[in-house]
């Protein structure tokens, strides 16, 4: 069963969510937050598995929440899926940044919201394409103040593999473009996300475009 914590600050927004949530076979809601900080204690103490995260919320909102459960050692295991009213909204950007695994529209049908919830359970990133170029197209104009590694130490397979990720491939696809086995991609991906400092996927597709490895123009 996939644990979820939900936090939104409009109760009747979480309601629905619970709703929807409890009717999949394959999940449990565990909690449900009205503020960030409580999201981050419901994610500890209730050993979640995705945070359905709302970015504009009291106390604590969701990019600052999101960012304490990414830098929490003891909820490596937690994958934060952010909400947002509009797909253009720079806090999407920070909420990337800061951890997130992902981030779907809030009008988005029921059905992909469960999907989204599984994909970024089993450790895949929530970032196609199209979605991506709306919001990534921002990082040369938006910088990172936190300072990250070089893509120097890449070698020039792992290159190859950090540009199809950039690009939204699974670790199938990335596989049959390159002519190698799953586990060899799967390892590739492993020492990409080492060398780079990087959480998961998502943070590989943002380094990849701030090196200029991949321009929305070029998906």
């Amino acid at each position: 069963m996939i644990r979820v914590v939900l936090a939104d600050d409009q109760a009747l927004v979480r309601g629905a969510f619970a709703m929807l949530v409890a009717s999949a076979p394959d999940m449990t809601v565990v909690g449900e937050a009205g503020n960030g900080r409580q999201a981050v204690e419901l994610a500890r103490s209730e050993r979640a598995d995705v945070v359905v995260m709302d970015i504009r919320m009291p106390d604590l909102d969701g990019i600052a929440a999101t960012t304490l459960i990414a830098a929490d050692e003891d909820l490596a295991g937690v994958r934060v899926l952010v909400l947002t009213t509009y797909d253009t909204d720079d806090n999407v950007l920070a909420a990337l940044r800061a951890g997130a695994s992902g981030f779907l529209i809030k009008d988005t049908k029921p059905a992909a919201l469960l999907d989204a919830i599984r994909t970024v359970a089993a450790g895949e990133a929530l970032l196609s394409p199209s979605a991506t170029a709306t919001v990534i197209a921002r990082v040369r104009s938006v910088p990172d103040p936190t300072p990250r590694p070089s893509l120097g130490a890449l070698t020039d397979r792992e290159l190859d593999v950090l540009v199809l990720i950039a690009k939204g491939h699974t670790n199938a696809e990335i596989a049959e473009s390159l002519v190698v086995s799953p586990l060899t991609v799967k390892t590739h991906v492993s020492r990409i996300l080492a060398k780079v400092l990087a959480r998961d996927r998502v943070q590989l597709v943002i380094a990849a475009y701030e090196a200029g490895l991949v321009t929305p123009d070029r998906l």
